[in-house]
């Protein structure tokens, strides 16, 4: 029995009878054997059957927990080992290792995102099903064990691998035809026939030699980048944009891959105007324009960019054949043109031609700049003919191996196109005269002691070219190519392939590139330009798009603006594919290990500078609009956060980081001007107490850390599987939401328990929480007193730890998870009320209104309900105006002032204005109110009032006290009824008991409470907040349930509370 294709190896346990295996027998077949590339590679399933379910007996397989053999017999051999034999296939075991075995042998398939090249999804065993008990993990009826999903994008590399290999049949290119060919043709542009010799002309051999070479490095040190990259794992469609989108992430990739495809968009209208122009030029010397020349450029444009969609659609075969068309005329005319050189004519000479002469060569190798032309506006003008390297990485989908194609092809394109640049650049300067007349009569006596130029000591007088008007030389006829070479209309023939094969491959990138951004949902209202058509898959709107921008810009014919815009988002690209190589290599990532060598993360940083140095000089105006157009995009992308995750450099980076600061703050000590509350909040699941989670936030977002602690009791095994995932899900939650927080789940025993492993064991270095937030146990007279023992403790816990400790109390409670499920509801939500009917707002992909189902479905919400759940999203809006009442009773270092400034400072409780209250005598309030303004002054704390109270001593009204005693009646020991060690017996039994002895102990400090708790219904009954110091226990001698009634006592009936108490070092200073 076989797996069904995509599934994975399924471990099943039958309802009745001993569990075993059954192995799927493995042929290992010769290599003359008909089927031998069907089984290379294939996994062997392994399922769990019951006794009796085809009939095998027990004895036909044998097991050893992991170690399995089909039926078979014993062989003894010559030297007296045992070995077993398959009686189906008469094939040792011992020579198919891993075969007999649950566990899987290194197979390239299980490392594949797409399916395998046979149609098989080969996954390895997981560590649960070779770890696991027998019985342990049950699976779902598509083979995977319950609670794992595979992820969304494993779903989409599995379809698109699927429908990659269905089709069949696909072109794909070598590195010459692929790579090679279209980065010569790209980079010998139509720069090489007719500016080329201008520019030998105006910066001389010497400067034009340095202008190739700069050019040249920083191509080079691009194409070094690119190879490194391309041969960092496998090469998809897409191109540059590919790339830097893997490398750098998708916020770049994302800016880059529209600049990059819009580039290539334009091109082709720049390419196909240049071909038009020189048609119309052609047609304007034998009078044979149609309309006028601007006109005529228009018309030949766009019928010439119609014909080259037509062999774009046709398919990459087609295509591929008209390049291989184009670069046999090119370098026909490139060696019609050397030819040329050396075939010297008497009837060329007044124009200037007179062959390889020294005296030519000599006079041409130094500047003559003209016309307020420097060396830079030189490089300006070349620089663009250097680029067109990335023409075979941009359809890296349609080569046959880009990791070895991409490197070899666009390396020795730059090495071969630039000796050629160099050969003409000597040739025209050895050859060519920088002024000519044209004139046979121009000639001078070369006994002339005058003499003082290469033209005068050939016998010719051009010296009236100084004063402008000739028409011939380097400097003055951009056609003198055509003069030296053997024939003519073959350098023209040469200009039309330049223009055409470069005009083709942008027609063939800029959609392949813009296909893959599409692809990748970056933006997601172009996602319709990602299908393809076809056996490879082409682009056929992406061309339609292509063909229109490009048409757009040819009516439109104004291409000078424009051309140096293209020109740096070319460079723009460049630099990024640079900087990627330079960030992975800083980085240090494991993952970044490129099969190819030759580069260096400073020489590519070095090209990254050079690329943008490289931008202002051909353009400064066009750069800074390249820059802006770049940072525009990647804000936008960063905004939009698309939902991928491609092991980017930037996360490697941002770990190096994170990893180098957290062991540099270890090894500085805590200053007071430096503390944060970093808060571990009780939360259970994040979203059970919202108020909770957005109450810390408020002050501890951008400020400090927040770790959401939740204790998960079990009684039996614990589901670390399940913890796993639900970390997961509840992390991407918190992200979701905006909450800067971190999940950390545990099990435990007890509650107790999981907050003793919270407090010890969560953080890194200095990065852990010094502050433990709990919400208020409400319900706390209705359960066991156990628990609320446990709830104390916990808080004793804390205090042993050295933390301060936060309990926020709502008179309405916090915990919302009875309404809904916390472990279902995993999307954001904005809930609104109405009577019986809780609507939640969804911000998922999936819906964006959905109701809220609750484990009481069918009933309406009671009135306590609902006003749980209003209560539990007051934080989460922006509070009103009103007041922060910060009852300041007791010095715990700070803690208690600082957190409501920290509050108030944030934009939803900007409105709220600090009000103090803090304990005096009644015959010094006003001295007491002047030392607290000192104070706050030079803490440069903000407070609209100071209050003294010094009636806080006072006796409580006798009903309240009442209220008390009839609370704490349950809970008391009641010593005096029983006999001493009955009394004792019973305190053992139950510690939280409260004595006689205990209560009248501390008679002052229980009125106190019930005093506080008037007063602060007296004084802030309509605050916003009441952040009020938290009265101390003594561990072992207040029992928990007094405990427990102190804080019920004081914060009962109020407004929301938080009760603050710091460990009582200073949070807090006036010094600098």
């Amino acid at each position: 029995m076989s797996s069904p294709s995509g599934q994975k190896p399924a471990l099943k346990t039958a309802g009745s009878g001993q569990s075993r295996f059954q192995v799927t027998e493995v042929t290992e077949l010769g290599p003359g054997s008909a089927g031998g590339e069907e089984s290379k590679g294939r996994f062997s399933v392994v399922k769990f059957l019951d006794s009796g379910g085809i009939g095998t007996d027990a004895s036909d397989v044998a097991q050893n927990g992991d170690t399995v053999r089909s039926t078979g017999s014993h062989r003894s051999s010559a030297s007296g080992h045992t070995n077993i034999s398959d009686t189906h296939s008469n094939t040792y075991y011992m020579r198919t290792f891993g075969h007999n075995t649950i566990d899987a042998v290194p197979n390239i398939d299980f490392y594949r995102q797409t399916e395998a090249p046979l149609g098989d999804k080969l996954i390895r065993p997981t560590l649960s099903e070779l770890h696991d008990e027998l019985d342990k993990e049950p699976l779902d009826e598509d083979g995977f064990p319950i609670g794992e999903e595979s992820t969304l994008a494993e779903e989409a590399a599995a379809k698109e691998g699927t429908k990659e290999q269905t089709k069949g049949g696909t072109i794909k290119f070598g590195w010459v035809k692929g790579v090679l060919v279209r980065c010569m043709l790209n980079i010998w542009g139509v720069m090489l026939f007719i500016r080329m010799s201008w520019i030998v002309g105006q910066a001389g051999i010497g400067l034009t030699c340095v202008i190739i070479l700069m050019a040249t490095v920083v191509t080079t040190i691009t194409g070094l980048s690119t190879s490194a990259i391309a041969t960092n794992g496998f090469v998809r469609g897409g191109g540059a944009y590919y790339l830097i989108s893997r490398s750098l992430g998708p916020e770049f990739g994302g800016s880059i891959g529209l600049i990059f495809a819009f580039a290539n968009a334009v091109a082709v209208a720049m390419y196909v105007v240049g071909f038009a122009e020189t048609v119309v030029e052609m047609l304007n010397d034998v009078d044979a324009l149609m309309t006028d020349e601007l006109n005529d450029v228009r018309i030949v444009g766009t019928l010439t960019v119609i014909l080259l969609l037509g062999i774009s659609v046709a398919g990459m075969e087609w295509e591929a054949k008209a390049q291989i068309v184009l670069l046999v005329i090119l370098l026909a005319a490139i060696f019609n043109y050397f030819i040329g050189t050396v075939i010297t004519m008497e009837s060329k000479e007044p124009k200037g031609f007179f062959g390889y002469k020294a005296a030519i060569m000599m006079e041409n190798m130094g500047p003559d700049f003209r016309d307020g032309e420097t060396f830079f506006s030189m490089f300006a003008i070349f620089f663009p003919a250097a680029t067109g390297i990335l023409a075979g990485a941009n359809i890296s989908g349609d080569l046959t191996d880009p990791q070895s194609a991409i490197p070899k092809g666009t390396l020795l394109a730059i090495l071969i196109t630039g000796i050629t640049y160099v050969a003409v650049t000597v040739s025209t300067g050895s050859c060519i005269l920088r002024d000519a007349t044209g004139d046979h009569n121009d000639t001078s006596s070369v006994s002339d002691l005058n003499c003082t130029d290469a033209a005068c000591t050939l016998g010719y007088d051009f010296s009236i070219c100084k004063e402008g008007g000739c028409k011939f030389g380097l400097m003055n006829d951009f056609q003198v190519m055509s003069l030296v070479s053997g024939f003519g209309p073959l350098i023209t023939a040469g200009i039309f392939s330049a223009t055409l094969s470069s005009a083709l491959a942008s027609l063939v990138s800029a959609p392949k590139v813009f296909q893959a951004l599409c692809k990748d949902n970056i933006y997601p209202g172009l996602h319709v330009f990602a299908k393809g058509y076809g056996k490879n898959n082409e682009p056929l709107r992406g061309y339609v798009l292509t063909f229109c921008i490009g048409l757009a810009f040819i009516l439109i014919a104004e291409l000078n603006v424009i051309a140096p815009i293209i020109s740096n988002f070319f460079l723009a690209s460049y630099a990024l594919i640079n900087f990627s190589v330079f960030h992975a290599s800083l980085a240090n990532s494991p993952g970044w290990r490129p099969s190819f060598k030759y580069f260096n993360k400073w020489v590519s940083l070095a090209g990254a500078v050079l690329c943008c140095a490289v931008m202002f000089v051909v353009n400064w105006w066009a750069a800074l609009m390249t820059n802006i157009i770049v940072l525009a995009l990647y804000v936008y992308v960063s905004y939009k956060k698309p939902d991928v995750n491609w092991g980017s450099s930037t996360q490697a980076l941002i770990y190096n980081h994170a990893l180098t600061h957290c062991l540099l703050l270890t090894g500085v000590e805590d200053h007071v001007k430096n503390f944060r509350p970093q808060c571990l909040v009780m939360t259970g699941y994040p979203n059970a107490r919202p108020a909770l989670l957005h109450l810390v936030n408020a002050f501890t977002k951008n400020v400090g850390l927040m770790v959401c602690g939740h204790v998960r009791t079990v009684s039996r095994r614990p589901n670390f599987k399940e913890m796993s995932l639900d970390h997961a899900r509840y992390q991407r939650w918190l992200l979701k939401n905006h909450i800067k927080a971190f999940y950390t789940p545990v099990f435990a025993e007890d509650l107790r328990h999981g907050a003793q492993y919270l407090l010890q064991a969560t953080g890194l270095g200095r990065l852990k929480p010094n502050t433990l937030v709990m919400g208020f146990k409400n319900n706390w007279s209705d359960g066991e007193m156990k628990d609320v023992e446990m709830y104390i403790n916990i808080i004793h816990d804390a205090f042993d730890l050295q933390h301060g400790v936060v309990i926020i109390r709502l008179q309405e409670g916090l915990d919302i998870s009875h309404i809904q499920d916390p472990g279902t509801v995993l999307c954001r939500a904005v809930f609104f009320i109405c009577p019986g009917t809780l609507i939640q707002h969804t911000h998922s992909s999936q819906s964006s209104l959905t109701f809220l189902k609750t484990k009481r479905s069918a009933k309406p919400l009671s009135l306590t309900d609902q006003r749980l759940l209003e209560a539990s999203q007051q934080f989460k809006k922006k509070q009103c105006k009103g007041t922060v009442d910060v009852w300041w009773l007791f010095d715990d270092g700070g803690l208690a002032l600082l957190i409501p400034y920290l509050l108030t400072e944030k934009k939803k409780w900007k409105d709220c204005k600090i009000r103090l209250f803090i304990g005096g005598k009644i015959n010094r309030i006003d001295h007491d109110r002047r030392a607290m303004a000192a104070l706050l002054s030079k803490f440069r704390i903000d407070f609209s009032a100071i209050y003294v109270l010094g009636d806080i001593n006072t006796k409580p009204k006798k009903h309240n006290v009442l209220s008390f005693e009839e609370m704490i009646e349950p809970y008391k020991l009641k010593e005096d009824d029983m006999e001493q060690e009955a009394a004792e017996r019973l305190k053992a039994e139950e510690p939280w008991r409260i004595s006689d002895n205990e209560l009248e102990l501390y008679r002052a400090k229980t009125n106190r409470q019930i005093r506080l708790n008037e007063l602060l219904k007296e004084h802030s009954n309509s605050a916003k907040l009441i952040v009020m110091s938290m009265p101390l226990a003594r561990k072992g001698t207040v029992s928990s349930a007094l405990y427990m009634c102190w804080l019920e006592t004081l914060s009962k009936d109020l407004p929301p509370i938080l009760l603050v108490r710091g460990n009582h070092q200073s949070v807090l200073t006036f010094y600098s």
